[in-house]
């Protein structure tokens, strides 16, 4: 295109010149002692025009030849980066379709090739991530650190999930601290962070984070307050606990999450542990006021204690207003047998056992019989409850 206009140009050029000197009879006089020439001022605007050009042509040629090498270079460095290009491109589809050894290979390829050799070495390094070589990762990773600092977060990110599932939770959180130290608010460092402090059973940490990871809306609320309750649970389930830190863990439960289920229960078992059943029955019946639940309900008859008839009047208000239920049954029936009502226990737990057929019921009936000298029942119902706890 360029050359074209140079031509059209040219063209115009001529024809004006050509016109502005139609019908001129002047002439240029050349002296150079002894010679002298005479030539019309036409034939001598063709000579200078026709100089003009073949100095044009001269000098491009003279351009051309001197820049060959530098031309040559350029072109065989576009081939590079173009086939550099296609090889990373290549390695992220492989890797993505689950070829990783062909991704690690590409990857390595267009490293070579110098397209993006940061970028390139971590491709390879998720690649024999992936394939289970944790040798080839390593190296990869170091290549990746001496190739460009600018990508320093990224080979972090990634060493830090290989550590994570290689199950080596105590280096991972060594490194995610570094970089949420430097990074407080990175909603992917946290999360990390987050399966770290879960591997190591570090269930206040866990709570702190999924506190953090509130703000950030980046992760389901239903799956943060899986999370949270799941740490309560744990914490609450130390048995290192003793009476005065399992007070204390309890009062910074916050009122929300005392009435979870899962968490009431936790408590309960705990107090029950370390035999303050008065305390373990309130937590159910606060839990019970919110949401009925059975695993609670059979809960709320095991403890034994002195309030026994106080339960025993509670448990009979519930089952006005949940007839039948297999749960309550069974726990009106331990706490008929905690106050020695013989009959009215073994009728609340052959009614149980009628709702639904329970290994615990079983078991606190064969119990019963034994109490009371019915050794044959007793059997029965022992043979039963091991039965149904081999078949479930």
């Amino acid at each position: 295109m360029k050359g074209l206009l140079w031509i059209v140009a040219l063209s115009a050029i001529a024809v004006v010149v050509s016109l502005a000197l139609q019908g001129s009879s002047g002439y240029a006089l050349f002296v150079l002692p002894p010679w002298r020439a005479e030539v019309s001022l036409n034939l001598l605007a063709v000579l200078l025009a026709l100089a003009f050009l073949a100095a044009y042509f001269l000098i491009r040629l003279v351009s051309n030849t001197l820049s060959l090498g530098s031309r040559v270079r350029a072109f065989r460095q576009r081939r590079k980066d173009e086939k550099g290009r296609n090889a990373l491109l290549g390695a992220i589809r492989a890797l993505f379709e689950g070829y990783f050894e062909r991704a690690e290979k590409l990857a390595s390829g267009a490293r070579d090739l110098g397209a993006a050799p940061a970028l390139a070495s971590l491709l390879a390094a998720r690649a024999a991530q992936r394939r289970r070589d944790f040798g080839r990762r390593d190296e990869w990773l170091e290549r990746a650190k001496s190739d460009e600092q600018s990508w320093r977060l990224s080979r972090l990110m990634i060493a830090a999930e290989s550590l994570l599932e290689e199950r080596r939770f105590d280096e991972a959180r060594r490194l995610l601290l570094e970089l949420h130290n430097e990074m407080p608010r990175h909603a992917g460092v946290l999360q990390l962070l987050l399966r770290a402090e879960q591997g190591l059973s570090d269930w206040d940490e866990v709570l702190r984070i999924v506190k953090l990871l509130e703000k950030k809306d980046v992760v389901p609320a239903e799956t943060l307050e899986t999370l949270r309750v799941n740490a309560r649970v744990a914490i609450l389930a130390r048995k290192t606990l003793n009476a005065e830190d399992l007070a204390q863990c309890w009062d910074e439960v916050p009122r929300a999450e005392r009435s979870h289920i899962a968490v009431a229960g936790a408590a309960a078992r705990a107090f029950m542990r370390l035999g303050d059943c008065r305390k373990a029955h309130k937590i159910i019946e606060d839990a019970l006021e919110r949401q009925w639940d059975g695993v609670l309900v059979a809960l709320y008859g095991e403890c034994v204690n002195e309030d026994a008839l106080e339960r025993l009047e509670c448990a009979e208000k519930w089952l006005g207003e949940h007839p039948g239920d297999a749960d309550l049954l069974l726990a009106l029936g331990r706490l008929c047998a905690q106050r020695q009502l013989w009959g009215k226990a073994q009728s609340y737990l052959e009614a149980s056992l009628a709702a639904r057929p329970s290994q615990a019921a079983h078991l606190a009936l064969a119990r019963l019989f034994d109490r009371i000298g019915r050794t044959e029942d007793a059997n029965r119902h022992f043979r039963e409850s091991a039965e149904l706890g081999a078949s479930g």
